[in-house]
């Protein structure tokens, strides 16, 4: 065979060979590196402990009933969602507190045990694991109540904005930069969504939401209602606006009118006993020594 030929198989039969080879020895390093890192992973669980506080979140969440931790989320979302206070932490707290109420009932039932003390351990305990509910519920209404009244203000903040030329989402800006509490907060956190590319109508819908009070959400109807139909956003908010500060003053009256009657307990247990001691303890005195 000629030298010529011999080098022109060698030419093809060699580039073949290597490929073939290099394929194959691909092969055998990925399958080997798959294979430890499975080998990897399965010692990893194996030997992989959780940690009290998951331990914790895991039984908690298996002993609550369905759709409960999402209505511990949305009670967090009306507090406004510390970063201090997630989700996880309240799922972990609570189990806690429980078994604190427990030990705390046990400490009186096991010194005198009797029902009344059996029904008070039990009592603590139910106590001690609802309490995070109860304060989440009174934060999440005091937060409303601050809204509720910062909202009238806002109105007129945002109106004298968009009638001055501004644009809505600027004028709302405008409004919670130069105001400070929850709804400023609410405001800012709407925009952001907006310039993260929700629509408008999710980023208003998801903001009455989550405040969750009805002025607020009459409010976001009239704004999403006026984008759709071409509304001017200045009339609308011109209306809004009269109308809360009215809301605000009936509520203002209604408290008024409240006050007779919350005062009248105190008036009865407290005020009046000690008024009639003073004014008829010495005539009563006098008259026990005259029959004496």
């Amino acid at each position: 065979m000629s030298p010529i030929a011999l080098a022109s198989i060698l030419a093809i039969v060699a580039p073949l060979v290597y490929f073939t080879w290099a394929l194959a020895g691909t092969d055998r390093s990925v399958r080997r590196t798959i294979e430890q890192n499975l080998g990897l992973g399965k010692a990893a669980a194996k030997h992989s402990t959780k940690t009290l506080p998951e331990a914790l979140q895991e039984i908690s969440r298996k002993i609550m009933p369905v759709g409960y931790a999402a209505w511990l989320d949305r009670k967090l979302a009306g507090i406004g969602r510390p970063r201090s206070w997630p989700i996880e932490r309240i799922l972990v707290i609570k189990p806690v507190l429980s078994l604190a109420g427990l030990a705390f009932g046990l400490l009186f039932y096991l010194r005198s045990p009797s029902p009344p003390l059996a029904l008070l351990t039990i009592g603590l305990t139910a106590l001690f694991y609802f309490l995070p509910d109860i304060l989440l519920h009174n934060g999440a209404q005091k937060r409303r109540e601050a809204m509720r009244i910062a909202l009238p203000n806002m109105l007129d903040q945002m109106l004298i904005s968009v009638e001055a030329g501004v644009g809505f989402e600027a004028a709302m800006s405008r409004a919670a930069e130069s105001s400070t509490g929850p709804l400023a907060d609410e405001f800012v956190r709407t925009l952001q969504d907006i310039q993260v590319g929700r629509s408008r109508r999710e980023a208003y819908l998801d903001l009455g939401a989550r405040t969750d009070f009805a002025e607020l959400r009459s409010f976001i109807r009239a704004v999403v209602q006026a984008d759709q139909y071409g509304i001017a956003i200045a009339k609308v908010l011109r209306g809004q606006a009269k109308e809360m500060r009215v809301k605000r003053r009936q509520r203002a009256e209604e408290h008024a009118m409240k006050i007779p009657v919350k005062i009248l307990f105190p008036l009865i247990v407290a005020i009046l006993p000690a008024l009639f001691i003073v004014v008829l303890g010495p005539s009563v005195l006098n008259i026990m020594k005259l029959f004496s």
